[in-house]
């Protein structure tokens, strides 16, 4: 989607192209240069490995399919520029009385995106693919989470491959499922958009569902407490797996 193609009939350029003062937003996790002014936000990079014009092809894919998330404005490699989702992420401080009704609104939107047809999705992030990328990455092993302190590289491959699974309940997972990535309403609790999407994707439903609760159980998130996981869990409507939950944290660790 160019640039030029939001160009108005009088040939202007849409206001996130004109001149202007950019303000650089801290604290994303994504390895892109992130900024935003005049209600529009923008995603730079020069790694090849962050793929950005997939990331706007999977938000876009998202929004024809029901999926409230962030408008795609103009999306190419090294750059993608998407309308702001009004409301708050779910990381943002809430009232105690709000947050059983955030993680209800969480798991409902884990169950929306895993209900979406699989055959209609053309992102695969299988096992047979996500496990060879991992295997071919580099790995940040000083922020590693805290039952893996300490472990070297050959350490994490070689639980990663001990303890693949055997078999994949596979839907469409967002990839990413943590709090700051889920908009929601600050009035009506509803989910108003979700953000990062670029590992979006078929996967197993644990892909998301370890990566939610580890959100919301972990200490980044003080706010929440372990029950809020079983919470949303049980909203869910399945049954802890610990194994697959412990191999999807230990898979994301190589991203």
């Amino acid at each position: 989607m160019g640039g030029a193609s939001r160009r108005s009939a009088l040939g202007k350029l849409p206001p996130w192209q004109a001149g202007g003062v950019w303000e650089l937003v801290t604290g994303g996790m994504s390895g892109a240069r992130v900024s935003r002014r005049d209600g529009v936000y923008r995603k730079e990079s020069d790694d090849p490995g962050i793929d950005l014009a997939g990331e706007g092809e999977r938000l876009t894919w998202l929004r024809e399919h029901g999926i409230p998330a962030a408008e795609v404005l103009e999306c190419r490699p090294g750059l993608l520029v998407t309308a702001e989702v009004p409301g708050r992420s779910a990381a943002s401080p809430w009232p105690a009385e709000s947050r059983p009704l955030i993680i209800d609104a969480l798991a409902d939107l884990a169950r929306a995106l895993h209900a979406l047809p699989v055959d209609d999705c053309p992102f695969d992030r299988t096992l047979a693919v996500t496990v060879p990328a991992a295997l071919e990455s580099d790995v940040d092993l000083d922020d590693l989470d805290d039952e893996r302190l300490g472990w070297s590289r050959e350490d994490l491959v070689a639980e990663l491959l001990a303890t693949r699974p055997p078999d994949e309940d596979l839907v469409v997972c967002h990839g990413d499922l943590c709090l700051p990535n889920v908009v929601f309403d600050p009035t009506t609790h509803r989910v108003s958009g979700v953000l990062d999407a670029g590992l979006l994707g078929v996967a197993d439903r644990w892909a998301d569902l370890a990566i939610a609760t580890r959100s919301v159980a972990g200490e980044l998130n003080p706010q929440y407490r372990p029950e809020h996981a079983d919470r949303f869990l049980a909203r869910y409507g399945i049954a802890p797996d610990p194994v697959k939950t412990t191999f999807y944290r230990l898979l994301e660790e190589f991203s």
